[in-house]
């Protein structure tokens, strides 16, 4: 399927896809699935000296001043290969924000090192009801002289047992508009008072809870103006939603790849299993899932790159991609057979990532109901 990539787009796409072949072979990766901590220093090096962490900041901050939908093609690329660690935490996460909302002397101060590969972040926002609204903010952040005290639990706070800063989202303010009285703090990791617990899912991606109890966050650290920060976790969540809506695109095209090569591949009753016709629809409704979620991401992703209203097609693509990445997923699973569900095969590694991804940043009825408010219903 043609996008219509840039000759710069399509120079990343390949040199990604050649690289992440070459430095992350499953093998790494299962292991790291395996590892409490969930990425290769060393390999965070060299995707840092490859610009990586730096392609969305501007040059002044030690980018490349590349767009978001720069960013879009790399994600999917590592979706592709499953690139473990802490990029999209630090990048979409932490990075976004503070590029968008954040005073110079924070971006000066922590986006550069970002794109040195010298500091991981990552975002504490949803709380126990897992929910992406602003009514299920609740932990809060007292004033108390020249700072403020924060105090709750966030839940699912990916990558937080290894990153050097938190935005925090905290309540400031009780208000009858609960998307009022919110406000996002930059919080030092090993800051007195935050205990971090790493949770046990099924993608094995280093989900936390992290408890707050009387962290002390100076007022330098807001990131949006106090009481100010829900629009920012709006944009936000959008950005992050069409990012992990192109990294599964990248697992859902490297499943159909797999399943296509082995359908032609194995040998059953004296012929390929590719030539029997329930094979063939498997196949043929696997890349009619992957091209229509590849299409609509894009169009999303080009929407926020361009500073459009995405709200909308944000909330399709999301929609739409989760459950179609789990049905590639599920139908790979089929194609293969008892082999797919064998732990030495890479089968299951997608699969798992698919039911997660599903989730991320609000699962299809959520992001429904958003289609439903935007038509006016």
């Amino acid at each position: 399927m043609d996008i219509g990539f840039s000759e710069e787009q399509e120079i990343l796409k390949a040199s990604a896809r050649d690289f992440l072949a070459r430095e992350c072979p499953k093998k790494l990766v299962k292991e790291l699935d395996e590892s409490d901590k969930g990425y290769s220093p060393e390999l965070w090096r060299k995707m840092a000296e490859l610009g990586w962490m730096g392609l969305v900041f501007p040059e002044d901050y030690g980018g490349s001043g590349g767009t978001f939908l720069d960013l879009v093609v790399l994600l999917e690329e590592m979706g592709y290969n499953i690139l473990p660690g802490p990029f999209f935490s630090t990048v979409v996460l932490g990075g976004l924000p503070i590029l968008k909302a954040g005073n110079e002397e924070q971006r000066k101060k922590f986006l550069s090192r970002i794109a040195r590969g010298e500091l991981i972040f990552t975002m504490a926002l949803t709380e126990p009801t897992a929910s992406y609204d602003a009514s299920a903010i609740t932990v809060k952040a007292s004033p108390r002289n020249s700072e403020y005290s924060i105090n709750g639990t966030k839940l699912f706070v990916t990558d937080a047992n290894v990153a050097d800063y938190l935005l925090c989202v905290a309540r400031t303010e009780e208000t009858a508009n609960r998307e009022a009285g919110i406000t996002i703090f930059v919080v030092d990791a090993k800051t007195p008072g935050i205990k971090c617990t790493l949770l046990e899912t099924l993608a094995r991606d280093k989900q936390n809870e992290v408890v707050f109890d009387n962290v002390n966050v100076a007022k330098e650290n807001i990131v949006g103006g106090l009481d100010h920060g829900w629009p920012v976790i709006q944009n936000t969540l959008e950005k992050a939603a069409v990012a992990k809506c192109a990294e599964m695109i990248g697992g859902a095209q490297a499943t159909l790849d797999m399943a296509v090569n082995y359908a032609k591949e194995r040998i059953q009753f004296n012929r390929p299993i590719g030539t029997f016709q329930a094979v063939q629809h498997y196949c043929a409704n696997m890349v009619t899932d992957v091209d229509g979620a590849r299409y609509i991401t894009y169009k999303a992703a080009w929407e926020l790159s361009e500073g459009l209203t995405a709200t909308k097609s944000v909330a399709i693509a999301k929609a739409w991609v989760g459950d179609a990445y789990r049905r590639v997923a599920i139908l790979g699973h089929q194609i293969f057979g008892a082999i797919g569900f064998t732990m030495d095969h890479d089968m299951h590694l997608y699969y798992r990532r698919a039911q997660a991804g599903a989730q991320a940043f609000g699962d299809s009825d959520f992001q429904r109901e958003i289609v439903a408010k935007q038509l006016g219903l």
